[in-house]
């Protein structure tokens, strides 16, 4: 009888473990890393054209990116010290998958506002420099 309630009890704990991982991937889902590119559209090419719409979006542009940037999300974003015609940006962060990344890309509000336009691509970060210090 004792060895019958063992064996029982092995089987019961056993369906008990089973159960709790049933259906649970037992790794943490691994984020993606993807970079997009931002390019203003060309009525803004002429610093005289712009709203204070335009301003006020790439105001929220860049406070939308600095919070996910201290989320951990955006690994870096900055654009290039050109004229307005040539200048771009890029945003590298992470997203769990290429539609969640689409989606962190569309609702950035120079893109939702027709200041910027904006093209996403898988990307990989190979090397970070190491803060000084």
């Amino acid at each position: 009888m004792l060895l019958f309630m063992a064996r029982y009890l092995v089987v019961f704990l056993m369906l008990i473990g089973a159960g709790c991982s049933f259906g649970q991937d037992q790794t943490p889902a691994k984020s993606k890393q993807f970079i997009y590119l931002l390019r203003l559209v060309s009525r803004l090419y002429d610093e005289q054209a712009w709203t204070k719409e335009d301003h006020a979006a790439v105001d929220q542009h860049f406070d939308r990116l600095k919070e996910a940037t201290d989320r951990g999300q955006v690994i870096l974003a900055g654009r290039t010290a050109e004229s307005l015609d040539k200048t771009f940006g890029i945003v590298v962060f992470e997203a769990k998958d290429q539609e969640a990344a689409l989606e962190f890309m569309q609702r950035d509000p120079a893109v939702l506002a027709g200041v910027m336009t904006a093209e996403l691509r898988p990307f990989s970060v190979a090397l970070v420099r190491k803060t000084p210090g």
